[in-house]
């Protein structure tokens, strides 16, 4: 067991690449507190499909742009399992694709503080209780090549977020260590609802390895990012793509 005796935070946790991580980091021995939004259900069946594997974890609702939910959801896992050794930033979206000239400020700032408030807000709680340990944060290839067509604000939130994780990994080691990850097109929800399906079959074909990426693709790479088997790397934002983004 790669995590055994560890406690993670996964945000986003309920579907998805997050639910692909809260199960791929259980499945190592990790405990893993699964934050979710508003429907508790993908939340509470993860939960459930963990302690069937014989894992432990907990399901937490909050809304992590507010101080107050972040907070309640650092406490409640270190009261469940005592402290805390991985966070894993998943949440965030896209909330709409909209240009510039479409842009409301109400959009610009929404957008930022879903993908980046939140990061800086889960990070700065969870730090007061890591003494050692990974911090996975999820970026995008769109931080990488500015996205698709009205993504600038997800594109722009998404680069920060790299660029935090190279500041904070300067700030927080050598005992924490800070990673990234650039998803490319996986195939998710997110793209069900913001990427027509010619734009994804358009990914498959010039991919090099002719697919879409699928969440335990993601969730591989975040227990490769939590585990002593990345112990000298830190500061990275590492591309997962297919092939598409070479950087």
């Amino acid at each position: 067991m790669k995590l055994a005796d560890k406690t993670a935070i996964v945000t986003g946790g309920g579907r998805d690449i997050g639910r692909a991580v809260a199960m791929k980091l259980a499945s190592e021995g990790a405990n893993v507190a699964i934050n979710y939004f508003s429907s508790s259900t993908g939340a509470d069946q993860t939960v459930a499909e963990i302690e069937a594997m014989g894992g432990k974890a907990i399901a937490v609702q909050g809304d992590l742009n507010k101080t107050e939910d972040v907070g309640a959801l650092v406490s409640a896992t270190v009261t469940a399992f005592g402290g805390v050794d991985i966070l894993v930033n998943n949440a965030g979206g896209l909330i709409a694709r909209k240009t510039i000239a479409e842009m409301e400020l109400e959009h610009w700032n929404a957008v930022m503080t879903l993908n980046l408030t939140s990061t800086f807000l889960m990070t700065k709680a969870s730090l007061a209780h890591m003494k050692s340990g990974a911090i996975v944060n999820l970026a995008s290839q769109a931080g990488r090549d500015g996205g698709g067509p009205g993504a600038v604000a997800y594109a722009t939130s998404k680069g920060a977020v790299m660029t935090m994780t190279r500041g904070l990994a300067k700030e927080v080691g050598p005992d924490i260590r800070v990673n990234a990850i650039c998803p490319g097109m996986i195939d998710t929800d997110f793209h069900n609802v913001h990427t027509p399906d010619a734009g994804r079959r358009g990914y498959e074909a010039n991919a090099p390895m002719k697919r879409q990426g699928h969440v335990d693709d993601v969730a591989n790479l975040v227990l490769f990012l939590a585990c002593d088997d990345s112990a000298f790397m830190t500061g990275t934002n590492i591309d997962i793509n297919g092939g598409v983004l070479f950087s």
